[in-house]
């Protein structure tokens, strides 16, 4: 979508046997994943499966023990421009202790937007998602709600080709939670790859295209959502469907 940047698409991401360990526990166990460059993917399974360690690794905040991340057939490692193209919010969005206008603002610097710039689109990205009344306000006063659109507006200032939503209406009403879906359409119309991770199956139901299904740090399905939801592959998934606990 950046069309400051080569027109060569980020996509697809792949992960070839990637693991990661932390205090000598493997947490993730030899994921094998392919994403596209379109769509929306739900990644979902019981608390303690892997999900957020999953969106963080393809994020790049957290590396892999073992194994290889590849964006568009290259390692992770080999392209600078990666980070720049890809944007992640998260179940509780860090608001910058300043207004929110200068937290989108502050976005685009660090993205390397001229000052000249900054402004404008940031303005554009809060009308967007409904925040532009609220811009003088301190972002840290804001309910919720708002704060979460908070995070997707600097996420739309950026025009992301991928975005990673960590459980983002998690602790949030449905009001505030029809609006963060409202807006993950948005980005999905406009082109944007969509990664998100949720618990919520009715959640999953009205945003999958496909579903990424966790248990125990090992990736058990990567199917079409229709699929998974009517005829899921393993006992695990099957189970969790029908809204049993998963030990």
């Amino acid at each position: 979508m950046n069309q400051s940047l080569s027109l060569s698409s980020l996509l697809p991401l792949e992960l070839e046997q990637v693991s990661f360990s932390h205090r000598g526990q493997t947490l993730l166990h030899a994921i094998d994943l392919r994403l596209g460059p379109r769509g929306k993917t739900i990644v979902m399974g019981p608390n303690g499966a892997g999900k957020s360690l999953l969106m963080r690794l393809c994020h790049g905040l957290l590396q892999p023990t073992s194994g290889t991340i590849r964006w568009a057939g290259k390692p992770q490692a080999s392209r600078q421009e990666i980070r720049r193209r890809q944007a992640m919010v998260f179940q509780r969005p860090i608001m910058l202790r300043r207004s929110v206008l200068a937290n989108v603002c502050y976005a685009l610097a660090v993205h390397g937007v001229s000052w000249r710039q900054r402004n404008a689109l940031a303005m554009q990205a809060l009308e967007h998602m409904g925040l532009a009344a609220l811009a003088q306000r301190p972002a840290r006063v804001l309910s919720g709600g708002e704060q979460q659109r908070l995070a997707l507006a600097r996420a739309w200032a950026l025009r992301p080709d991928i975005l990673f939503l960590d459980e983002p209406t998690s602790a949030l009403d449905p009001a505030a939670t029809k609006a963060v879906e409202d807006a993950i359409e948005e980005f999905h119309r406009a082109g944007t790859r969509i990664v998100m991770s949720t618990h919520d199956l009715g959640q999953a139901r009205r945003l999958a295209d496909e579903v990424v299904f966790m248990c125990g740090g090992r990736l058990l399905e990567q199917t079409p959502a229709e699929r998974f939801f009517e005829a899921p592959a393993s006992l695990e998934a099957a189970a969790f469907v029908r809204g049993e606990l998963i030990w």
